[in-house]
């Protein structure tokens, strides 16, 4: 495979003097498919949850996988076999340069090259499908919802159970009335995608097939580490790279929350668990959100709770849900009538259950959130979790994150202006300065 230097890939898509190491944006002739035509389709990520995503797309009759990068070769040779005359490239980049007829992308690297990647296919006029969370900060997560709300491109954030039968179901619960009003929300996942021991000391180097300047992108420059510090595996607990337990799982238990009550940006956000180091994220989060109330909650505001590692709601809310186990992730909807707890990725049960015994359940089928995208992409269909609807989801996720920097401090949140009211050292962690030669247009 021919590779280009990142100062080849600069002089060959003409960028600016100062260094850009993406295209200017660009509409391409072609951002719908027409019903009739086959939709050209790249990964960017060939292992791992890529290897999941790329799979469900090449389900799709419609769909020819033409096109893969992965920073580690050695996680793309598998890919040879499952897509014969698929062209592999180490670059995304050099991907977006050479693949001219592509019609969409999925997006599924660590979370900090997500904005990247999606903004710069955007500007190409492609349809994007990413990974959750959105994007590893606040502005870019703005950004890219802004962008891909102008160029009217098809988009969808990579939480799939909000197409399973048991979140739909669940929404619609809330929404008919099922317990009522609701007063307040607990929500949480046992994952620990924390550390909060020191930088290891020792310098490694990467292994063959791995190109570590690729897999920083626009993160700070650090030395290679081995044993999985960073790649393939922990990368969601270090700071520059990945954003935590929350971020990770937040976006998917908070979905059918946010759809549910039909939730708007909060109005504050407070962390009572441990703050994370120089390095790395913490576990045992608390973040309490106050949200503006809507038509299916009891006052005018709501608030709604989130625990991770071995924090979890009080005995006094788990009394609520029966005898039975906590599940490892998921909500209890507290309402007027009735009690909602929603297991993630299993059925809603209402509580108490004698008065539900006999309680007629929705009729939901199952969707598909992949195809879902494809179709979208057809003109047949429109996709549950579009950027305006995932990007304001995930900023309040992320909000979660930057308050457990500030513990113990209500931070008040101006949504329309994107920025704190009350602790200005708190905007600093909205927005990121990607790495000289990797700024992009639109972002950075």
């Amino acid at each position: 495979m021919q590779s280009f230097s990142r100062r080849e890939f600069l002089r060959r898509t003409a960028l600016s003097a100062a260094g850009a190491a993406i295209a200017a944006p660009l509409l391409q002739r072609r951002s719908w498919a027409a019903p009739s035509e086959t939709i050209l389709h790249a990964t960017i990520g060939a292992n791992g949850q890529a290897g999941s995503d790329l799979a469900q797309f090449a389900s799709h009759p419609a769909v020819k996988l033409v096109a893969a990068a992965d920073v580690d070769l050695t996680r793309a040779e598998h890919l040879k076999e499952k897509f014969p005359g698929i062209r592999i490239y180490q670059d995304w980049r050099v991907l977006l340069e050479k693949e001219k007829d592509l019609t969409s992308v999925n997006v599924s690297t660590p979370d900090h090259m997500h904005a990247a990647i999606a903004m710069s296919a955007m500007q190409l006029g492609r349809h994007v499908y990413v990974q959750k969370p959105l994007a590893h900060d606040l502005y870019e997560v703005r950004k890219l919802t802004e962008f891909a709300r102008a160029k009217k491109l098809v988009t969808q954030m990579g939480i799939q159970i909000h197409s399973s039968s048991d979140y739909r179901r669940a929404v619609r619960l809330i929404q008919d009335g099922a317990i009522g009003k609701v007063k307040e929300v607990h929500t949480w996942c046992a994952k620990m995608w924390g550390d909060l021991t020191a930088l290891p000391e020792r310098r490694d180097k990467p292994p063959a097939g791995l190109d570590w300047e690729l897999w920083l992108g626009t993160a700070a420059d650090h030395p290679f580490i081995g044993d999985g510090y960073y790649h393939p595996g922990n990368w969601r607990k270090r700071l520059d790279f990945g954003t935590g337990t929350f971020g990770d799982m937040g976006c998917h238990i908070f979905d059918p929350v946010f759809s549910a009550l039909e939730l708007t940006a909060p109005v504050s956000v407070r962390s009572e668990g441990p703050r994370p180091n120089k390095w790395n994220w913490a576990t045992d989060a608390i973040v309490h959100y106050v949200f503006p109330g809507t038509k299916h909650t009891e006052d005018r505001t709501i608030k709604i709770t989130w625990y991770d590692g071995n924090a979890s709601p009080g005995p006094e809310v788990l009394a609520l849900i029966g005898s039975d186990p906590k599940p490892g992730c998921g909500s209890i909807f507290i309402g007027t009538k009735g009690v909602m707890l929603l297991p993630h990725i299993s059925r809603p049960r209402l509580f108490p259950e004698a008065k539900f015994e006999e309680f007629p359940m929705p009729k939901v089928e199952d969707g598909n959130h992949y195809h879902e995208f494809v179709e979208a992409v057809l003109g047949r269909a429109k996709t549950g979790t579009h950027f305006d609807y995932s990007g304001p989801l995930t900023e309040s996720v992320l909000l979660g994150s930057v308050a457990s920097r500030f513990p113990h401090t209500t931070l008040k949140w101006d949504g329309k202006k994107l920025r704190f009211k009350n602790e200005s050292l708190a905007n600093t962690y909205l927005k990121r300065t990607y790495r000289p030669g990797w700024e992009v247009k639109g972002l950075s």
